[in-house]
């Protein structure tokens, strides 16, 4: 067993949505490493900063996310000595990817990718109480002064009808 911490560089493939983590950002790994029958059984976190944009006012922030992920590399079979049979293929259940041991060397770069894409939050928010912005103007209702409105809106569509109910006479 032996436990390592790594830093690297962000690949240009992690975003998702509104949040996403700038190529070539500093990623922390702290990870460990473990013989077991079937190959290299990898357990660790990701740790990065993420930018991202308020889903609700369109700030600009940006947090620290953190990923856990575990990974079995296997040893390559007699057959394949380079371990890449069938690394590209779906297992025999149809669920998960096979990883395997490429010589002495492990690429997490894929099995990290995927931990940290998938921890970034879908709709990332400045405040958990972010008001977001006025549909009218576009004004940051955060920074509004109290009471901000823009009058009584009434649908055009209904305009008629309200005439007919301002006009004297026979009903």
């Amino acid at each position: 067993m032996r436990t390592e911490v790594r830093t690297a560089s962000a690949p240009a493939s992690m975003a998702v949505g509104m949040a996403g983590v700038p190529e070539g950002t500093e990623i922390e790994l702290d990870f460990r490493l473990e013989a077991v029958m079937e190959g290299v059984l990898v357990t660790g976190e990701a740790r990065t900063a993420l930018a991202a944009e308020c889903s609700r006012c369109l700030d600009p922030l940006t947090e620290e996310v953190e990923a856990d992920f575990q990974e079995l590399f296997q040893y390559p079979s007699e057959d394949e000595p380079s371990g890449r049979q069938g690394a590209d293929e779906v297992d025999s259940e149809g669920e998960d990817e096979d990883y395997y041991l490429e010589g002495d060397l492990i690429d997490l770069e894929p099995v990290v990718r995927d931990a940290v894409v998938l921890a970034l939050p879908s709709s990332p928010l400045c405040q958990d109480d972010c008001p977001g912005l006025c549909v009218d103007c576009g004004v940051r209702l955060a920074d509004a002064e109290p009471g901000h409105g823009h009058g009584e809106r009434v649908d055009p569509r209904w305009e008629a009808l309200r005439k007919l109910g301002e006009e004297p006479g026979d009903r």
